[in-house]
């Protein structure tokens, strides 16, 4: 007796968007191949701490959330794809980069649900421009910034890769007040960065959020800590926690449980 071997709509959508992929681009799978991601081969490329960023935000069904330097949407496709019925706007400065994520939107059919603007950060702050949201009408924003103060690591050859990692000194500070004003009153804001940025993370956020929550990410047990995610709530006056964080890889170098289910199986990581 033969199998049927005809695909769903959804599956045969997928095989024939990842049969043409350009020769610059890769199709990474992401959340065991639920998610199927075009990314420039060269150039700035989302991994995993887009994966734990999304699995952080608290969004309940039929939220809207904000993402600041969208990139190729991965981190807002692995929300979306754990959180269907929400609906995320994101900013992106690079023209080739907010392409990317409208098709790859379109690819895994979040194109409804996902709103990419054209802009600079630094543009969002304004309140005079008609394409711009509006302020404190998000339930939830979050980002995962550029790494590398400008001037102090050597320039990437890849243009893509270098404005991505080109960050002044004041820009973490900017990208702060941009998500506490997008968010509304007890809102969340959720950032990931590298561990020794915490100091300057929490120095920006104290003022604007409370009941702030800094969850570390361990690359193995007993080492320290290479990222960590903030998340402040908007108008609390609840104090500071460190969370227990989590271990990333066993002594074989596999994934923990935890971090596989985050990674493999999207769970939800709750800091809250």
């Amino acid at each position: 007796m033969e199998l049927a071997t005809e695909l769903s709509p959804t599956a045969q959508a997928r095989t024939a968007s990842a049969a043409a992929v350009p020769a610059s681009m890769t199709d990474d799978a992401f959340l065991g191949g639920r998610l199927q991601i075009l990314q420039p081969e060269k150039g700035y490329r989302a991994g995993i701490d887009a994966v734990f960023l999304a699995a952080a935000i608290p969004v309940a069904e039929g939220e809207t959330v904000f993402e600041a330097g969208i990139g190729a949407g991965v981190a807002s496709l692995c929300l979306l794809s754990r959180s269907p019925t929400a609906h995320v706007t994101g900013i992106e400065s690079n023209t080739r980069y907010a392409v990317l994520c409208e098709q790859n939107a379109k690819r895994n059919n979040f194109a409804r649900a996902l709103r990419v603007i054209h802009a600079d950060v630094k543009d969002a702050m304004r309140r005079d421009l008609a394409n711009m949201p509006e302020h404190g009408s998000f339930s939830h924003a979050f980002a995962n910034p550029p790494f590398f103060d400008e001037g102090k690591v050597t320039a990437s050859p890849s243009l893509l890769k270098a404005q991505a990692h080109a960050f002044g000194p004041d820009d973490l500070e900017l990208w702060i007040k941009l998500l506490h004003s997008m968010v509304t009153m007890r809102g969340t804001v959720t950032l990931i960065h590298r561990a020794e940025t915490l100091g300057k993370l929490l120095t920006s956020m104290e003022s604007k959020f409370g009941d702030i929550r800094v969850a570390p990410l361990y690359a193995r047990e007993g080492s320290a800590a290479s990222r960590v995610i903030v998340q402040g709530v908007k108008g609390s006056r609840a104090p500071m926690q460190l969370l227990p964080g989590l271990v990333l890889h066993n002594e074989d170098n596999s994934f923990t449980l935890d971090a596989e289910a985050v990674l493999r199986e999207g769970a939800t990581w709750r800091l809250r």
